[in-house]
This record gives structure tokens, sequence and C-alpha cells, in this order.
């Protein structure tokens, strides 16, 4: 089963729509911060569609929304849900969509980071240990083609140079 394309610029216009729509009524300030920095790397990865930088960034930052979402909502949620008006209901469904939909978000920008040119698996720059050594060349083994490099600018005999004072 192959998975179906979804555009990008579809994944950040519909979370763009729910962010706005979640920020109507009872969301912090930081809440539209933090989605609306990430949608704006999302933006950026839009404008460099070959960039593989641009789709892991926008990737980290949806998967840090995530978690910022759940805190969110854990922290301002009224504790009495008696006489909630409709446009609190309808912001807090909004949020909550798409704090639903993000997961599903990021298994789709993670295909467009692998289609980029993106690792299978997600590596940070932390030095790792390799057993592949098939790229390596032996110390014991010198190209035959190759003639010996001569560092110093020595003549062949093993004496300096004339003219070069030391």
């Amino acid at each position: 089963m192959e998975i179906p394309a979804i555009n990008l610029k579809a994944i950040v216009l519909v979370h763009w729509l729910l962010t706005v729509w979640g920020c109507m009524s009872w969301l912090p300030i930081s809440f539209a911060c933090g989605n609306f920095g990430v949608l704006a790397v999302g933006v950026w990865a839009i404008a460099q569609r070959d960039s593989i930088d641009a789709v892991l960034m926008f990737l980290m930052g949806m998967v840090l929304t995530i978690l910022t979402d759940i805190v969110h909502f854990g922290i301002f949620y009224p504790v009495n849900n008696f006489g909630l008006e409709t446009k609190f209901r309808f912001s807090a469904g909004m949020a909550i969509l798409s704090l639903l939909l993000k997961p599903v978000s990021c298994f789709f920008v993670y295909q467009m980071y692998r289609e980029r040119g993106g690792d299978y698996n997600l590596h940070f720059g932390f030095p790792s240990v390799s057993r592949n050594r098939e790229a390596y060349q032996s110390i014991d083994q010198q190209d035959e083609s190759a003639a010996p490099a001569n560092p110093f600018n020595q003549a062949q005999d093993g004496k300096a140079a004339a003219g070069r004072p030391y």
C-alpha cells in the first residue's frame, strides 16, 4: 500500500487555520507564538523545496508543539464546564482537533524529509561509531599509479633544494 502524497502547503494551511480558530477565546499568547513560529518554519520548508534542514526543523517543531499543546490544555482548560459559551467550545474544539492532527502531519512531513534525501534514522550530529569500513583504503596498500609525494621539495638524493635558505 502506497502512502498518499500530501502537499506541505496543505499541512501548513490546515494547521494555520486551526491555530487561528483555537486562539480565539481561551488559550494564552504562548500557544499562538509557539504554533505560529513552527508554521513560519513550515513556510520556509515550502519556499526551499530542496532543503532537508527546513523540513527537519518543521518536523521537530511539530513534535515539540504536540508536547506544549498538551501542557497548555492541561494548565489553561477551565475546571468548571458549566455555562461554557459557544465561542469557547468552538475554540477548544479546533485547538484539540489541531492537536489530534499533528501526529498524522508529522508522519507526512517525515515522508517528505525522506523524499528530499534525509536519512531513515534521525541523528542530531552526535558522533557515532560505524563498522562500515568498505569506503576506507588500507594503509598497507599503496596506489601503484601515484608517485610518492615530496612534501619538503627536496631533491631525490636527500639533499635540500638549492636556493632555499632555512
